[in-house]
């Protein structure tokens, strides 16, 4: 019986195969590539607010502490957003009468709350729960980043599930002593020591309890 194809279909055939091998490969970088990008995860995007609120200014330039805003953050799951109340303690006599914090006189004047656009906003099928880290010596810049250098808020990590699993499976790399948790500019002088033993004194639970599922997802 004489052959119905030409031999070079054969080639035609391979060549075929891995292109398609190839293109599905390429795919999949740019989808992965695309899921951890700023597109997607919002690493990095500056929101637009009511008020170009500064923790630069704040934090850095007034050395305000955290708990002075984010008066739930050791106790509850959420740190919360200050009211105005908080914001008018010190602008009824600085800047009273600046234009730009308009809006937070008219808040409370109004009696209407300010509506701050979400920057670190994760997935409603996620607990996270603020109390819980700190009282294990969880630092606010591991996942919030130097915010006493950031004139604008921003998103400083992917947030995704990958980035807090790593931090799941290896709790020494990140812990640090409960006293230094709200500073921004604390550096260890041996973090592997004195993670692994602040790790054992915190008693942090293993990768195993830290990384099952029910941990993240209730």
């Amino acid at each position: 019986m004489s052959q119905i194809f030409h031999r070079s279909t054969n080639t035609l055939a391979r060549f075929s195969i891995y292109a398609a091998v190839f293109l599905a490969a390429g795919l999949l970088f740019v989808v992965a590539a695309l899921d951890r990008s700023p597109y997607n995860t919002r690493q990095g995007v500056i929101l637009k607010q009511p008020i170009p609120f500064s923790h630069q200014h704040h934090v850095a330039g007034l050395g305000i502490d955290c708990r002075y805003c984010h008066t739930s953050v050791e106790v509850s799951a959420f740190a919360g957003i200050p009211p105005t109340a908080t914001c008018m303690n010190c602008h009824k006599l600085i800047w009273s009468d600046s234009p730009m914090l308009e809006p937070v006189r008219a808040s409370l004047r109004l009696g209407e709350p300010i509506r701050w656009a979400r920057v670190h906003d994760l997935p409603d099928f996620v607990y996270f729960n603020h109390g819980i880290h700190i009282a294990k010596g969880i630092g606010c810049v591991s996942c919030h980043g130097r915010v006493d250098e950031m004139p604008l808020m921003r998103q400083a990590n992917r947030l995704q599930m990958e980035w807090c699993l790593d931090c799941h499976r290896h709790p020494e790399r990140s812990v640090r002593p409960r006293s230094e948790v709200f500073s921004q500019s604390w550096e260890p002088a041996d973090q592997a020591s004195l993670g692994r033993a602040l790790v054992r004194e915190y008693r942090i639970r293993g990768p195993r309890d830290l990384t099952s599922c029910s941990t993240c997802h209730r």
